[in-house]
């Protein structure tokens, strides 16, 4: 397949896409989910067969979880489509209403992007949540997931597909790549996509920026942080802490670094100590950590998104090094501060430049399920278009409508009429 001859076709498609209504998408989607479980002892045949293969290639722990499509990821990526169809359509929204002079009315009306391509991690769940934001959105999608899900991405693209144009959507709207050469080509169709959005390593997502002239949105490493406060409450703080760190490990909004203020060091250490040694999370940190609790003293420089049981600790002299530390070593995901004093939150979560930042709760709830997007085509640490879990809003831009009656900038220029400016 040339992905470009299929792109270019897909760019034809997508004005149609953009013309169809809300009650059209939504039965697509609501199609999609019904045949997502009709299809479901076909669904994990295939993801069988990619765990077995990752398995025999000594894939690491924390990409098999990933990989891992079970009948609760299933019920998951279901709720989510379901989620969507209930959510108000993105596409027609006026953002502003203004009469310029009297039968000259502007409008700004949101309308999809139009053709984007998504480069994502090997997680097949991703694969549904971003073909159904799309679908939700009026955008098109060339879709490009890890090669170690191959068997399932194929199986899952099939079904949500075959159920989009079964319920009427256009043809050509979603495209599945498969091959590395695929992106490769892909980065070259600048004159059809209008937006790449790459999930992976730093190192992946530079090679996207650096060899396209698409726009690229999105974010690299996840190295987020909790700051312990000197007030603060310990049954609080252990619990976000252990939440963060285990509920997903493999997550990018996994806590990686643990910052505690020096006047609680003493007495939160020990504490944190036992609670990750009852977890199985092995703790390392700054020379400061190590003299009040055990563990593996590394330097700050060394630390890291582990995407493992693994977290590192670094004493602070106050709130304002504990902001300063997030700022120049953070990766602007999500971060969080466990604290009773409302002053210093609202301090860290003015000043934290980070796409979330939280208090007194774990930063696994940066998902766009969680906050109620229907969830998301990834999270971006960019500030331009859209920041955060990118759902249904970042992937919608705008046109202008201007309506009048003949009207002409001549009698503007020549000061016949003259603009009044008035928002409806």
């Amino acid at each position: 397949m040339a992905i470009k001859d299929e792109v270019k076709k897909m760019g034809m498609a997508a004005p149609f896409f953009a013309a169809t209504t809300n009650e059209q998408r939504n039965a697509a989607l609501k199609a999609a989910a019904q045949a997502l479980k009709d299809n479901a002892d076909k669904i994990f045949a295939a993801n069988k067969t990619d765990m077995e293969n990752a398995q025999k290639n000594n894939i690491s722990a924390a990409v098999m979880k990933r990989l891992k499509f079970d009948e609760g990821k299933l019920n998951d990526v279901t709720a989510g489509i379901e989620q969507l169809v209930s959510l108000p359509d993105p596409i027609g929204r006026v953002t502003l209403a203004r009469e310029l002079d009297e039968g000259l009315v502007l409008k700004r009306v949101t309308c999809p992007i139009g053709v984007i391509g998504v480069i994502f991690e090997a997680r097949p769940d991703a694969l549904v949540q971003i073909s159904s934001l799309c679908i939700k959105s009026g955008n098109c999608a060339v879709l490009k997931g890890g090669k170690e899900t191959a068997n399932t991405n194929k199986v899952l693209f099939d079904i949500i597909y075959a159920a989009a144009i079964s319920s009427g959507l256009p043809e050509g709207i979603l495209l599945q790549a498969s091959t590395h050469s695929d992106i490769d080509e892909l980065l070259l169709c600048h004159d059809e996509v209008d937006l790449l959005i790459p999930r992976g390593s730093n190192a992946f997502v530079k090679y996207i920026m650096d060899n396209t002239k698409i726009p690229v949105m999105g974010h690299a490493d996840g190295i987020c942080h909790i700051y312990v406060d000197k007030e603060y409450d310990m049954e609080t703080a252990l619990s976000v802490i252990i939440d963060a760190k285990t509920q997903y490990t493999a997550a990018c909004n996994a806590v990686e670094t643990l910052l505690v203020h020096k006047a609680a060091a003493k007495e939160f250490l020990p504490a944190l100590k036992a609670a990750a040694d009852k977890a199985g999370i092995e703790l390392r940190g700054t020379a400061e950590a190590g003299e009040i609790i055990d563990l593996k003293v590394i330097d700050e420089s060394e630390f890291k998104e582990y995407l493992e049981l693994i977290m590192s600790v670094k004493t602070v002299n106050d709130i304002d090094e504990a902001i300063a530390h997030i700022n120049k070593y953070g990766s602007h995901h999500t971060d969080s501060i466990i604290t009773t004093d409302d002053a210093a939150a609202e301090r860290f979560m003015q000043i934290v430049d980070s796409a979330g930042v939280y208090r007194n709760c774990s930063t696994r709830f940066a998902d766009g399920f969680r906050y109620g997007f229907g969830a998301e085509v990834g999270i971006s640490t960019s500030k331009i278009h859209a920041r955060g879990p990118v759902g249904l809003e970042g992937l919608v831009t705008y046109k202008y409508k201007l309506t009048g009656n003949g009207h002409i900038v001549g009698d503007y220029a020549s000061k016949k009429k003259s603009f009044h400016f008035k928002d409806l």
